[in-house]
């Protein structure tokens, strides 16, 4: 009876296995890096961003400033989930993707090209978005409501973030146009950057100016989040566990640690004093900018790249400040340090740099102008963008605290034994 039993399950054993050969199964290891990069890039939004801006800020504004970011990590999800991907990434046309996977519906088993399913893809990209997103809390830190956050960082995502992220990444006219950026010194430090430039003009200067970082550790401590998080951006876009990752997250460092020694020599040599805050916004300026050719320059010029990106962005801050209140410093550093990265992506690329190189047909000179061109494009959209989306949310809900409650600290005026007032 026990042979008996056996036979048709040799016999299936036995059979011609062609129908499940077909079936495509996305590789374990790939899937696993790209989880694990999500998790450090949300680590670089909640934590990191959350410690950064609150030590930036004063400390009646402190509490305020971290509950904006867990906001806009909760609207910015699910206006992702439900809408956001497949704008930016579903089949549709050169400016804007389709609806095929509003809700998240219809994800494929394997992402097109990919060793990964589609819902990891989606789960990393989600990432890359709340970061941005993230960022523009730290540029109008201290003076803007709650309530209009939470509104406007969603119909920002619509706006600015999705149709870039498609025009880019998703297959859009941008790349038809010859626009190359690896791993968000464009799509995400760049939009941020120049998103934040916007806002912080439209809502204006802090009432107070003497108001200073109340808490420098727990900034350098956010930045060293940061720091680390990020990697999983470069790692990540790799979209495996490949030779590609390892080189763009040893990019990605040796271009933080020249701009962090940049910055800190800069400081010293403008006579200012060396200080950690110093040093960690050199690193991230070196991020910002490597971001865009992590996996596609060779050591020497990541190097070089972090080192440009920290002189163009230390030179510029003062400028900067004394022009726009940008709490953070979120258009200085991610906004010139992307764009800088852009620039100089197709130089360091060249192989006579130790880059990979362009394809058939592509120049030097072409890939510097579709890079310049393709900034400008860029920049102008995200600060159109995020003035039309400001402008629309405070038509509803006033973007501005009142005199009386910056003056008392929004985490006074705005929360209380009642709760949070998101008027």
């Amino acid at each position: 009876m026990r042979f008996v039993l056996t036979l048709p399950l040799i016999a299936a054993l036995a059979a011609p296995q062609a129908a499940y050969a077909q079936i495509a199964v996305a590789d374990s290891g790939d899937t696993g890096w790209m989880m694990v990069c999500a998790l450090l890039v949300l680590l670089a939004a909640l934590p990191g961003l959350m410690l950064r801006h609150a030590g930036q800020v004063n400390v009646r504004n402190a509490l305020s400033v971290m509950a904006q970011g867990a906001g806009v990590i909760a609207t910015v999800s699910l206006a992702w989930a439900i809408i956001g991907y497949s704008l930016a990434y579903a089949p549709g046309s050169v400016w804007l993707g389709g609806g095929a996977n509003l809700l998240l519906a219809n994800l494929a088993q394997l992402r097109d090209g990919l060793t990964v399913p589609e819902s990891a893809f989606v789960l990393f990209q989600l990432t890359l978005a709340l970061f941005a997103a993230c960022l523009l809390v730290g540029a109008v830190a201290e003076r803007t409501r709650i309530g209009w956050f939470l509104a406007f960082a969603p119909l920002w995502l619509l706006l600015v973030y999705a149709p870039i992220t498609h025009a880019v990444w998703g297959g859009g006219w941008l790349a038809d146009l010859g626009v190359m950026d690896f791993a968000g010194g464009l799509v995400v430090h760049g939009v941020a950057g120049f998103s934040a430039l916007a806002l912080a003009l439209i809502a204006g200067r802090r009432r107070d100016p003497a108001s200073v970082g109340h808490a420098p550790v727990l900034s350098v401590a956010g930045g060293a989040l940061l720091w680390i998080g990020l990697s999983g951006m470069v790692g990540g876009w790799a979209l495996g566990a490949t030779d590609d990752a390892a080189t763009a997250l040893l990019n990605h460092h040796f271009a933080a640690c020249a701009a962090a020694l940049t910055w800190a020599l800069l400081d010293h040599v403008l006579g200012k004093r060396t200080t950690a805050t110093g040093i960690l916004s050199g690193a991230l300026a070196g991020i910002a900018a490597i971001a865009a050719s992590a996996a596609l320059v060779g050591t020497g010029g990541a190097m070089l790249i972090g080192v440009i990106a920290a002189f163009v962005c230390r030179l510029a801050q003062p400028l900067v400040a004394g022009r726009v209140d940008d709490s953070a410093s979120v258009f200085v550093i991610h906004g010139l340090g992307g764009a800088t990265g852009i620039l100089f992506l197709p130089v360091f690329a060249l192989p006579l740099m130790g880059g990979v190189g362009f394809d058939i047909g592509i120049t030097l000179t072409g890939a510097l102008t579709s890079q310049a061109i393709g900034l400008v494009i860029v920049a102008l959209w995200a600060m159109v963008g995020s003035a039309i989306a400001a402008l629309i949310v405070s038509m509803l809900i006033p973007m501005r605290a009142t005199a009386q409650e910056e003056a008392d600290g929004l985490d006074l005026a705005q929360h209380g034994q009642q709760g949070w007032d998101f008027r």
